[in-house]
């Protein structure tokens, strides 16, 4: 189907501004567009609590930031998306707001560091470091099992590979995956990616835009901790949630990723949202983000309700 009328006059307001293409942007110029998009969404509801901290890394420290409410039931650790090349914790800071009170959760944002400065493998370390902290640290700043790991595009690719890690490496234990049109893969001529109703805020040319500013060597990308897809077992990881849209260039490597972990034995819920695209989820001004939102909090209240009580996991 079309695009939905909302996302439609979105990238029509877009497009009168004169922007130029993300392709043709430096990174610098790319990174102002998440300011930009903030002042439109404007600040997130109250939350009980916020910390901000940091973690140690390889060569230095990166930024954490929890949101927290009074009485969380997990603690979803977040990485947001932007290609490894942009985003920062304060463009995701509304979301993670909303997410804290419709799941009733605390929200860990990782500001791990960004390509071209940082290339592959920095982002997968960081996110993985992140974690890591987060198990070590759950009782310091209001967090509490179960963990759950979630992000959005090349957030949603890190989500992934620190569950695999975490699968493979004894821990820390992983509840729940939730993948919102995740990166998996760097093939950028399948189905999806040639589609020419799939060239909108993301396209082809800003996928090879960003893949060059975070691993300009091809040989690396075939990596599972950069290409998930080419992972040769899945199996043992937790649970997954994966969101795909319509018209996104990603959207077939989400939903081959969402088979493979399925063809592993992994429980596997997917939902393809009809009529928008790639973004959707973090854009807060379009309805697709709330809908978005609420099937996440609705998957997350499952999972929780259905899995090993959480006084069972503290005790642990």
């Amino acid at each position: 189907m079309a695009l939905d009328e909302a996302t439609a006059a979105f990238l029509s307001q877009m497009a009168e501004s004169g922007m130029k293409p993300l392709h043709e942007m430096t990174p610098m110029e790319a990174r102002g567009l998440g300011a930009a998009l903030l002042e439109m969404y404007g600040p997130g509801p109250e939350v009980a609590r916020v910390v901000d901290d940091t973690v140690s890394v390889e060569g230095g420290q990166i930024g954490v930031r929890i949101l927290a409410p009074e009485n969380p039931r997990a603690t979803i650790v977040y990485y947001h998306g932007g290609g490894w090349v942009i985003g920062a914790i304060d463009e995701f800071d509304t979301l993670a707001r909303r997410m804290v009170q419709r799941t009733g959760s605390a929200v860990v944002l990782v500001d791990y560091r960004l390509a071209p400065e940082h290339r592959y493998p920095t982002a997968a370390e960081d996110a993985w470091a992140a974690l890591q902290w987060t198990a070590a640290h759950l009782g310091e700043h209001g967090m509490t099992l179960p963990l759950i790991v979630a992000g959005d595009s090349a957030g949603g690719n890190l989500a992934t590979i620190v569950a695999r890690r975490a699968a493979e490496e004894g821990g820390p234990e992983i509840s729940l995956q939730v993948l919102v049109y995740p990166v998996t893969d760097a093939d950028l001529d399948n189905a999806s990616y040639v589609d020419p109703e799939n060239q909108l805020m993301l396209s082809r040319d800003s996928m090879i835009w960003f893949w060059d500013h975070y691993a300009p060597d091809l040989a690396s990308r075939k990596n599972p901790d950069a290409s998930p897809l080419q992972s040769a077992d899945l199996s043992g990881l937790p649970p997954a949630v994966v969101l795909t849209a319509e018209h996104d260039v990603l959207r077939d490597e989400g939903e081959a990723y969402a088979e493979k972990l399925r063809a592993a034995g992994v429980p596997v819920v997917h939902r393809r949202f009809p009529g928008q695209m790639h973004g959707f989820f973090t854009l807060l001004v379009l309805p697709g983000a709330a809908a978005a939102l609420e099937y996440v909090g609705e998957q997350v209240d499952h999972h929780l309700a259905t899995t090993t009580p959480l006084a069972d996991n503290q005790a642990r």
